[in-house]
């Protein structure tokens, strides 16, 4: 579904991307985890389109997007739920899914869909949105990406500022949307914890390079927590 290869981002003299590569299949979850300043935002608002790369290729489903505006990319079938959710909080839930809807892609996700699979929104469609809790902004932001029909979804720092509870009740609604089985998801998540119980891989980074990559279990919490750290150096492991 999303293949990128050498992919290169920075802003001026700063590499902030360098070289990576990875590749991801509808209905997978890839967590990305690393440290602050590992190059997570920097490599999600470049697969987005908010962020120019400097060289590499991003495909969807086999076509070349690297060029395209992050506009476009949203009718392609990408998504992002930035870090600080960026709702339009003069407007009601409704109104923030309904603009979403009207500048995305054909497909199954309508509000009334949207709304099944996130139903804490239900009762909170006529509030404006500056007025919610931390979670319920997160689920309007989520909502929002799927009203674009994604194909992949892009969701960057998901339980950043949020309660426990908050956190919990978020992610049974994800561990819903990954039923469904036809979303490619990929997930900054700053907990080691939470990223390696729900992801099918994760990838960490360091310095803007991928250092380790592989399924959770394979790859164990002490290797993964040593490249979270960079404590051990070594090439990139496949497990």
């Amino acid at each position: 579904m999303l293949d990128v290869k050498n992919l290169v981002a920075g802003h001026g003299l700063l590499t902030a991307v360098r070289d990576v590569d990875f590749s991801i299949g509808t209905g997978e979850v890839l967590g990305i985890i690393g440290a602050n300043g590992a190059g997570k935002t920097t490599l999600f608002r470049t697969l987005a389109g908010v962020h120019p790369a400097h060289s590499g290729s991003i495909l969807l489903d086999g076509r070349d997007v690297t060029a395209l505006s992050a506009s476009r990319r949203v009718a392609q079938g990408i998504a992002m739920v930035p870090e600080g959710r960026r709702l339009f909080v003069d407007m009601s839930v409704r109104e923030n899914l309904l603009v979403a809807g009207e500048n995305g892609r054909k497909g199954g996700w309508t509000l009334t869909s949207v709304l099944d699979a996130l139903p804490s929104l239900k009762p909170l469609l006529g509030v404006a949105t500056g007025g919610l809790s931390g979670g319920q902004r997160q689920a309007v932001a989520i909502g929002r990406a799927l009203m674009s029909n994604p194909k992949v979804l892009l969701l960057d720092e998901v339980s950043l500022g949020l309660s426990p509870v908050a956190i919990e009740g978020l992610y049974e609604q994800l561990a819903g949307l990954r039923q469904r089985g036809d979303t490619a998801m990929i997930v900054v998540e700053q907990d080691l914890d939470r990223a390696m119980e729900f992801s099918d891989r994760v990838l960490c980074m360091l310095e803007g390079r991928i250092v380790l990559e592989g399924q959770p279990r394979a790859l164990g919490r002490q290797a993964i927590t040593e490249a979270y750290f960079g404590l051990k150096s070594a090439e990139v492991a496949h497990a």
